[in-house]
């Protein structure tokens, strides 16, 4: 076997990555990126699709990527799979679930 050495002239560095701001988008820009109508984006919203803050009637509607990614699955599993207005909030409560649980193993495993 032979032995392994370290060179002294590659180093490492740390570097304090700072969060910054998140996009946000419009209901007119969101409602662009995932191909859906304005009103039907709107429809969703008051259905507490798209989180419970923006089933209110008072809110105002921002999205970012999250929200975008989570309206496009929505879009697909309407569109491509014929999931009813009645069963998209089951759908996206166990897509979820999922990946909450997925996020849970990826942690468990590191450790």
């Amino acid at each position: 076997m032979s032995e392994i050495t370290f060179s002294e002239q590659h180093s490492v560095t740390l570097v304090e990555v700072v969060g910054t701001a998140r996009e946000t988008y419009s209901l007119e820009a969101a409602a662009r990126l995932a191909d859906v109508h304005p009103d039907l984006l709107r429809h969703y919203c008051s259905l507490g699709l798209l989180g419970a803050d923006r089933a209110r009637a008072d809110a105002e509607l921002e999205f970012d990527d999250e929200a975008i990614y989570e309206l496009r699955c929505i879009e697909h599993y309407r569109r491509h799979h014929g999931v009813n207005m009645q069963a998209l909030p089951l759908l996206l409560d166990l897509l979820r679930e999922v990946e909450r649980l997925n996020a849970e193993l990826r942690f468990l495993r590191r450790v």
